[in-house]
């Protein structure tokens, strides 16, 4: 099986580099992606898999059933959104649509998973089971395309035994992949913070409510949220990103906002860092004498990894590969809605190297000059098959 796969991605690997390249160069903003939709639907209907379009608006969900197909049941998922990005790159598929760019490699997970998806379609003679797949919008967009699918039962009717995704990793080489087990990533929320007072004459602070020095006391505080409250052990992130007030040199504004991200690895000190920040903001506000409103914007969760499940992975990676082209990789606090997934069943989320030095390939993800090193769709393709063929 091994050594048919990978004639196999070899074979198809031009065809899906090309595809790799339109879908980089029409890329359509988180649940907005109706035009990617239709172009993965045709692909689809040109390999004969059978699907069902329109969950969660504009995501896909495939079917390939193997020998047995009640033996056992494996997902694999691509997110199909790009961002809010003018490229930079002047490149042959440079996106065409101004201000959107796939600069997160999504062009390529779901690239990898189409292919994956093909072979899968003509090995299914071949194999034990059912390959679920997912062509999920929304990821970099809350409430997360992820959350959306499930709620819409892509996890149901069969309930997979197991879910495999993949990112692209710029500071890793193509041919590689990277792999950890356990909690991976962060769970990311947003925080908005107003505060509020009597504005003012600056000559006149007695008169005021300084919402100004009131905000710069709280950026500086909420820093002891974690340094004294959290396990250091534990990773965990709190920034405060926008500070907005004020309009001239001489008056005091009657209201500041600020924004903000916390991050964590551990969903119950998550919870309660957002009880300790509601209270320790409301009360020094209070104490300086002004008013707060505060919204914590629960997203996405931490993305846990399944020992064994991320075990068994691996372990398939390096038969597939090479034990030399499978590496550790680091606990990350960036965030995934793939998270949402993990949460409910047993999940692998492992990295696609794509960077290469010589070239000059070394951009990270959201950035205008972002891109990949191509031969890495051939590795994607084929590790995604050989994996969703060889779990038992």
């Amino acid at each position: 099986m091994k050594n048919r796969i990978k004639e196999l991605a070899q074979q198809y690997a031009p065809e899906f580099v090309a595809i790799r390249r339109h879908i980089h160069s029409h890329p359509e903003l988180s649940f907005q992606e109706y035009e990617t939709s239709k172009f993965l639907q045709q692909k689809l209907d040109e390999f004969g898999v059978s699907y069902t379009a329109g969950i969660a608006g504009t995501g896909i969900i495939a079917t390939i059933e193997g020998k047995n197909p009640s033996s056992k049941t494996i997902a694999l998922r691509a997110d199909i959104d790009a961002l809010p990005i003018t490229e930079a790159n002047d490149v042959p598929y440079k996106s065409l649509n101004t201000g959107v760019m796939h600069a997160c490699g999504h062009d390529v997970h779901t690239t990898c998973v189409l292919g994956a998806t093909r072979i899968l379609q003509q090995l299914k003679d071949e194999f034990e089971g059912t390959i679920k797949v997912l062509f999920q919008p929304g990821e970099e967009k809350h409430p997360g395309g992820a959350s959306l699918m499930i709620q819409e039962g892509a996890l149901e009717n069969p309930r997979p035994d197991a879910i495999l995704g993949m990112h692209v990793q710029p500071s890793m080489e193509a041919g590689k992949l990277g792999f950890r087990a356990g909690q991976y990533m962060a769970s990311a929320d947003e925080i908005y913070i107003t505060i509020k007072g009597k504005g003012g004459h600056a000559a006149l602070p007695h008169l005021t409510v300084d919402t100004i020095l009131v905000a710069s006391h709280l950026v500086v505080s909420l820093q002891q949220v974690i340094s004294r409250n959290n396990n250091p052990f534990s990773p965990s992130v709190l920034s405060i990103c926008a500070f907005n007030g004020g309009y001239t040199t001489n008056v005091i504004p009657s209201e500041v906002k600020l924004m903000g991200t916390f991050r964590a690895m551990d969903e119950t000190w998550r919870f309660k860092a957002h009880e300790i920040i509601r209270k320790q903001a409301t009360e020094l506000a209070h104490a300086m004498g002004a008013e707060i409103d505060i919204e914590i914007l629960v997203g996405y969760p931490c993305l846990y990894n399944n020992e064994a499940v991320t075990g068994k992975a691996r372990s398939l990676a390096e038969e597939y590969l090479g034990l030399p082209n499978v590496e550790d990789t680091e606990v990350r606090m960036g965030a995934e809605d793939f998270a949402f997934y993990s949460q409910i069943v047993p999940a692998c989320f492992f990295r696609l190297g794509t960077g290469n030095i010589s070239r000059g390939i070394t951009s990270g993800v959201h950035t205008p000059t972002f891109d990949v090193d191509e031969s890495a769709i051939e590795v994607g393709i084929g590790t995604m098959a050989y994996l969703a063929t060889q779990f038992q």
